[in-house]
């Protein structure tokens, strides 16, 4: 069991830092994924109904107020929040990201060479460092423990 809260730990942290954004060659894959594999369940959620992406909310209608689909609002000028294309590009990002982060662990497993950085906070700055740092880049305290150490005051040896 700790072992997944550890994963899901480092899978957020993955997920935080630039390495999701670099990966354009993925986003096809996963925009099928999510498209043709994962949001057509979804949408089978009574409260949801079909075509999740193509959901809309009119904020303030114009004149020929219904409309059927999101291009219709948006030609008629009225204000919409599109929820149904937020929600679909959220459950890409996450396939995305979750995608990699089991490649590279994958990859890391297979080649015993770490290729995602572990980072923690600096207890000074609460900067973010690398977890085989000594000396803090920010704040430049040392990691170790050696500035806590007490020295012994002149006046203490008299």
């Amino acid at each position: 069991m700790w072992y997944f809260n550890s994963a899901r730990m480092r899978l957020l942290g993955f997920l935080g830092r630039d390495n999701v954004l670099e990966a354009g060659g993925f986003s096809t894959l996963i925009n099928s994924l999510v498209s043709d594999v994962l949001l057509p369940p979804i949408s089978l959620l009574p409260f949801l109904g079909r075509n999740l992406p193509a959901k809309f909310l009119v904020l303030r209608a114009g004149p020929n107020h219904p409309y059927n689909t999101l291009q219709q609002a948006a030609e008629d000028g009225a204000v919409t929040l599109a929820w149904g294309a937020f929600v679909d590009n959220l459950v890409t990002f996450f396939a995305l990201g979750a995608v990699l982060y089991g490649i590279a662990e994958i990859y890391s497993a297979l080649t015993k060479e770490n290729i995602i950085k572990h980072i923690i906070k600096c207890k000074y700055c609460r900067k973010d460092i690398s977890q085989t740092a000594t000396r803090c880049a920010f704040c430049t305290s040392w990691l170790d423990g050696r500035e806590d150490k007490q020295v012994p005051s002149s006046s203490a040896l008299i």
